[in-house]
């Protein structure tokens, strides 16, 4: 005799679910019934919503891409700035002429300016480096790269003098250079309101005192006599 199987009754948790489905069927039946009915009425609001949330959508959206790209832009100064902080005035002096000036760039960004620019070419008339300073003044760099025991004679002096000014329209100009300045040379840049970035001021910017606050300085830290014969006699052999 086959017994029959007795036929399992649905636990409470799937009651449960069945209900919650069901009553959801049966609001969206209804809800689509009243949306047809009352359309001719409502739409101007259904309209007037889906709008809104697409212009919010699209609000967030480029909010959210703004904040990737400043932030990916945070980072990528910050390492960059790292990286020229990092690097000793030995690396520095074994850099190219091209390198140097990019050099420099990478530390005027550091320090803050923006739209900085390297002109990588001859006949720029001493421009090797332009950009804008925090408070928005006008920089014009001229770099030189000579070896540690030379000095900048005048005459260069004159030449950027002569066009930072007047041609180039600066509010700062620099004078960065690998080596010291020249007694004539350093007199012209103080006179005409050039700073001379010579090695020791370099070394300063390099592990991170801010240009701006190198402008004070202008005209000091070569050393005396001593001090610039013992680099003329480490690097001059």
């Amino acid at each position: 005799m086959t017994r029959k199987r007795r036929r399992r009754r649905p636990s409470a948790a799937r009651r449960r679910y069945e209900s919650r489905r069901g009553a959801l069927l049966s609001g969206g039946v209804l809800a689509l019934l009243l949306l047809t009915a009352f359309w001719a009425e409502i739409w101007p609001y259904v309209v007037g919503t889906a709008v809104t949330g697409g212009m919010g959508g699209a609000l967030w959206w480029l909010r959210r891409t703004d904040r990737l790209i400043r932030g990916r832009d945070r980072r990528w100064r910050e390492a960059d700035a790292i990286g020229a902080g990092q690097r000793s005035l030995a690396e520095v002096d074994a850099m190219s002429w091209q390198e140097f000036e990019r050099y420099v760039a990478d530390l005027c960004r550091r320090d803050g300016c923006t739209d900085v620019e390297v002109s990588g070419r001859s006949g720029d008339l001493g421009a090797d480096v332009t950009g804008t300073l925090p408070d928005g003044r006008r920089l014009v760099v001229q770099c030189k790269h000579y070896a540690p025991h030379r000095y900048v004679p005048s005459g260069d002096m004159q030449k950027f003098v002569g066009t930072a000014w007047l041609h180039h329209k600066a509010d700062v100009a620099v004078f960065a250079a690998t080596c010291p300045f020249s007694r004539p040379a350093l007199s012209l840049a103080v006179q005409h309101g050039i700073l001379a970035v010579h090695r020791d001021l370099l070394g300063l910017w390099n592990t991170g005192t801010p240009l701006p606050e190198l402008l004070p300085l202008n005209g000091t830290g070569q050393g005396d006599h001593t001090h610039r014969r013992r680099w003329k006699n480490t690097y001059g052999s």
